[in-house]
């Protein structure tokens, strides 16, 4: 995520979110736990929340209308109300259009539903009604006179025509279509959708459009992300959407929105330290094999991707064999991994150096693999393990520097680099007793020029452990 997005998150004091595939999943139901957390987290923090959907009321699953959003925006924006029920803005479709519209779709043969404020009916019902508007609505009535004595907000086509199906000219200048399934379209008053309804709410409450954060997925939101101060499409997005959103997060089950409003520090980051956890961490490991013994290391490639997969298939294709540890100060740090043994030379498997992957989860703790570098993004293969034992600092000193208490605590207690946090990209720790006494026995040797060992301290192999 960009400065400039994380910049703009200042100014938000209301969070809108679509339902289907943004905070959960259409098709299965799916919500992660974490959406009451996020809810629970803003709301604490000053912060309204609202949905923004193309769902009436009596569409929205339980476990979203048990997260009691302050405002709902209902039936793409005809609709919008608070959560004691009293009606902001509402835009039902008029008697004489909604007539016209029945009659086209009985002249070109395609069947429709309507959606009023508590009940939505369907003119018919067969296998490709069912498996468009059932997921959405299930067990919906067959009543194509519903219009008679009740308001209509949105209507559907359901049909096998995709984009090719057209509005005549006389509905087009009342209506459009919105495309959301392949065999259906929601049917909606022109100048109606999400944006609409949201903005009804914001001028409600008196805030101004950068104000506003939104989360959705789908082409209905498109309005709304033109509209908001920062727009987030989730991670299996329609491109159209994508285009336009500041961010693209994580997919619904990856904890997207969550991430999103980690990354924008709308919500406080739960960090966990595997380094100081190694026994709950899962995933590969490499023995580095030295002349003086092995070193074991337990790799982070969910914190350092690319990182553990350089070093991993430069490991695998024997690039590391034979190499020295070029150079070795003792209460600092041992480096290798420059196949020319001057410190000057190595390559990643990308070809080019890569880019840094600093985590807030990972530090340069005793024992740590990083990657050694030469300024900002420019890894290569060169890597060293951090061997000093004691720092000048005491944990509440590193605490006030900004470093988390369990980081600050084990630098206090077993040492480490913390100068080097956000400058070399931690991927790895070592993960027992007898690699760490290796660790100091390389520490110790005799150094000469430019602290290369005078006798090779030489890395045999390097064995992963997948």
């Amino acid at each position: 995520m960009d400065a400039k997005t994380k910049y703009k998150a200042k100014k938000i004091k209301m969070v809108f979110f679509d339902i289907d595939d943004t905070l959960r999943i259409k098709d299965t139901g799916y919500m992660p736990e974490t959406i009451q957390k996020i809810f629970k987290e803003l709301k604490a923090k000053g912060i309204l929340t609202g949905i923004a959907s193309g769902r009436a009321r009596y569409g929205v699953p339980q476990e979203v209308q048990d997260l009691h959003a302050d405002y709902c925006v209902k039936l793409n924006g005809a609709y919008a109300k608070d959560d004691q029920k009293n009606i902001i803005f509402q835009a039902p479709i008029p008697d004489e259009v909604v007539m016209r519209f029945k009659e086209w779709a009985n002249a070109v043969g395609i069947n429709y539903g309507m959606a009023g404020r508590h009940q939505a009916v369907l003119s018919e019902r067969n296998d490709l009604v069912s498996k468009a508007i059932d997921p959405v609505y299930a067990d919906l009535d067959v009543c194509p006179d519903f219009n008679e004595k009740h308001d209509i907000y949105q209507m559907w086509t359901f049909e096998d025509q995709g984009d090719a199906l057209q509005l005549p000219e006389d509905l087009a200048q009342y209506l459009r279509l919105v495309r959301w399934h392949d065999n259906s379209s929601d049917v909606v008053l022109k100048g109606t959708s999400k944006a609409l309804g949201v903005s009804k709410v914001v001028d409600h409450l008196g805030l101004k459009p950068e104000n506003i954060l939104v989360f959705g997925d789908e082409l209905n939101d498109l309005e709304l992300f033109d509209y908001a101060g920062i727009s987030i499409a989730m991670g299996i997005s329609h491109p159209l959407l994508q285009e336009k959103a500041d961010f693209v997060t994580k997919k619904v089950e990856e904890n997207g929105i969550l991430y999103a409003l980690e990354e924008l520090g709308l919500i406080e980051k739960e960090l966990h330290f595997p380094q100081i956890s190694l026994d709950t961490v899962q995933g590969p490991k490499a023995i580095i094999k030295t002349n003086h013994g092995d070193l074991q290391v337990q790799l982070f490639p969910e914190h350092a991707p690319k990182t553990v997969a350089n070093f991993i298939g430069l490991a695998k294709e024997g690039y590391y064999d034979g190499v020295i540890f070029h150079r070795i100060i003792p209460d600092f740090m041992i480096q290798g991994g420059d196949p020319t043994g001057t410190g000057m030379g190595g390559q990643s498997i990308y070809g080019d150096s890569f880019e840094d992957e600093f985590s807030d989860e990972l530090y340069n703790l005793r024992g740590a693999l990083s990657m050694a570098n030469a300024g900002p993004n420019t890894n290569g293969s060169q890597f060293f393990i951090v061997q000093n034992k004691k720092i000048p600092y005491a944990q509440k000193e590193l605490e006030r520097g900004g470093w988390p208490a369990p980081i600050a605590a084990s630098y206090a207690e077993n040492g480490g680099t913390p100068h080097l946090d956000r400058r070399h990209t931690v991927f790895g720790q070592l993960v027992d007793q007898a690699s760490y006494d290796v660790l100091d026995i390389i520490a110790a040797v005799e150094t000469g020029l430019h602290d290369k060992p005078k006798e090779d301290v030489v890395i045999e192999t390097i064995e992963v452990l997948d």
